[in-house]
């Protein structure tokens, strides 16, 4: 199978990439150009294609899956619905409980956006980190790819960003679990990270399916006083090579970086640190700028998600108030995703002017067109329900603002 880069390398236009455009509202020759120079990927699900990258408006993941004390399948799969509902560009299986395939092929049947894997949570879920061995990794990711993930992520933390780690004295060490597992894994058997050992396999097995290697962040801060240290800046190298590898073999990449927690003012700075050591799209988890949000964590994030995306991020993983706390249920994925869509929109007001919906929903507002406004919400019937039983926003009453100001600048009309 020829991939999508190699298909654009090539000086083709697969169909994938007009879809994407005309989506996008950009010119066909710039989303080949930025396929090619790796600014823009495209991210597959059967016929279904989705861009991520410079240029294009930033997209939002939501994560879902079962955990090793709480499986509900059910319950994922009703997530996965209300996600794609309420606009996920994508969802991410974290499922590490119950028959994970099953579980899968579920969320497939449920919904039609792009799905990401994280492989290692499986392997280790289904055989125990004293008995993973790099065959079974690398058999996941065979079974992950031919049922048609779009996207798999691949934590690349080697011996010395775990030595620099552990040299870091933080408060809350490795808080990525797909990182904190392969560390393990590395610990226990005395070995090399595995996906390194493996690249090439793996790699092999990403062109065929044409999958897009995600490379995690295993480095990031659990609290905001562990968010600086040679060990990010030493994964952000590493990640960065390892990428540009990868797409020497013909694999579309994203960088994450710049996640979990970081001072609000150390936000952008660290943004522009990723784009400027490497072209490709930069996914971040967040980022939460404060420690103390607690049941908040998404309104937090939303603060943090919003700078990183008017600094350049082009993909975010959404929060939820569950966040720290518990898995969270599908009332929690959905005032997630809200609030993680809202920050990717003021981010692409700022990257870009995509400020067009505003526009609209300010006209709305000074033409007293309640219905209207209801219909372009992001949740119409929340909306709806906070607007109440009456004709007309009961915040001001006869003392309308809007109201009172078009009425003197109507008599002013007559008068003068």
């Amino acid at each position: 199978m020829v991939t999508i880069l190699e298909a654009v390398r090539d000086g083709e236009m697969p169909e994938p990439l007009r879809e994407v455009a005309i989506r996008e509202g950009i010119d066909q020759d710039r989303m080949r150009t930025g396929i090619v120079d790796g600014t823009i990927v495209i991210m597959r699900r059967g016929d279904r294609a989705l861009g991520i990258g410079r240029g294009l408006r930033t997209k939002v993941n939501v994560n879902l899956g079962t955990s090793s004390t709480r499986i509900v399948p059910g319950e994922e799969v009703e997530k996965a619905r209300i996600a794609e509902r309420f606009g996920a560009d994508t969802l991410t299986d974290l499922s590490m409980g119950g028959d994970i395939p099953a579980i899968r092929t579920s969320i497939f049947r449920a919904t039609t956006i792009p799905v990401t894997t994280v492989p290692i949570y499986e392997t280790a879920a289904r055989v125990g980190l004293e008995n993973m061995t790099n065959a079974h990794i690398l058999s996941t990711i065979r079974e992950q790819a031919a049922v048609g993930v779009s996207s798999m992520v691949l934590h690349c933390v080697d011996r010395k960003i775990l030595g620099l780690l552990r040299c870091e004295e933080r408060i809350s060490g490795v808080v990525s679990k797909g990182g904190s597992i392969t560390c393990v894994y590395m610990h226990l058997h005395d070995r090399e990270n595995p996906f390194i050992e493996l690249f090439d396999e793996i790699l092999d097995i990403f062109r065929r399916y044409d999958i897009v290697l995600s490379l995690g962040n295993s480095a990031r801060g659990g609290g905001i006083h562990d968010c600086r240290g040679r060990a990010l800046k030493e994964e952000r190298r590493r990640n960065s090579a390892l990428g540009r590898y990868a797409r020497e073999q013909g694999v579309q990449v994203i960088i994450e970086g710049a996640g979990g927690h970081v001072p609000f003012d150390r936000i952008t700075p660290l943004i522009r640190s990723y784009k400027k050591a490497a072209p490709f799209p930069l996914f971040v988890a967040g980022p939460l700028p404060t420690d103390i949000a607690l049941g908040y964590d998404h309104i937090a994030g939303c603060a943090g998600a919003s700078a990183a995306s008017a600094a350049g991020a082009d993909y975010l993983c959404y929060i939820t108030p569950s966040e720290h706390l518990g898995l969270p249920g599908p009332d929690q994925v959905k005032e997630g995703l809200i609030a993680f869509r809202i920050a990717a929109h003021i981010g692409d007001i700022a990257k870009y002017g995509m400020d067009a919906a505003d526009r609209e929903m300010s006209l709305l507002r000074s033409g007293f067109d309640r219905e209207g406004q209801f219909t372009r919400a992001m949740d119409e019937r929340r909306a709806r329900e906070l607007a109440g039983d009456t004709s007309d926003c009961s915040m001001c009453g006869d003392f309308c603002a809007i109201r009172l100001m078009k009425e003197i600048s109507g008599e002013n009309r007559r008068t003068g």
